[in-house]
């Protein structure tokens, strides 16, 4: 089954998903954040829609490991897919975790080396990112 990848940040999350043979991750959307509880919604719909089994968030540590502010705010996400989607009769979704320490960056550089402007990379660093996040979850496995 597919796997689904998100790069939560504060006014938007990342979204990308695997192939059906888990090998690559293609970038799906972006989403504006409006709510915790909307937000870990329209993450469900797309795990329903691409037929997910797997949601893989990203986890924003410094560079020396320790958790960030930011860092309780991904895990207070996942807290509350969690509890949505156990609620909804999807408690059989796995929710993972994958260090993104540098991945934005990551993401930058493809997108530069791809030649995209900066207002249109400011537009999809984050879907790139949730891309960077899965595709090294893929690897992994």
């Amino acid at each position: 089954m597919k796997k689904l990848g998100l790069d939560v940040g504060d006014k938007t999350i990342g979204v990308a998903v695997s192939d059906a043979l888990n090998i690559t991750a293609q970038g799906v959307t972006t989403i504006e954040r409006v709510g915790i509880r909307k937000d870990s919604g329209k993450v469900m719909d797309y795990v329903r829609e691409y037929g997910c089994d797997t949601v893989v968030i990203g986890l924003p540590r410094r560079l020396d490991g320790t958790d960030s502010p930011q860092t309780e705010k991904v895990y207070e996400f996942k807290n509350m897919l969690e509890n949505k989607m156990r609620s909804s009769g999807m408690a059989d979704v796995r929710i993972e975790f994958y260090d993104e320490r540098l991945t934005t960056v990551m993401a930058e550089r493809v997108l530069i080396d791809a030649d995209v402007s900066r207002s249109k990379r400011k537009k999809v660093i984050d879907k790139q990112a949730a891309v960077v996040i899965l595709q090294g979850f893929l690897d992994s496995l």
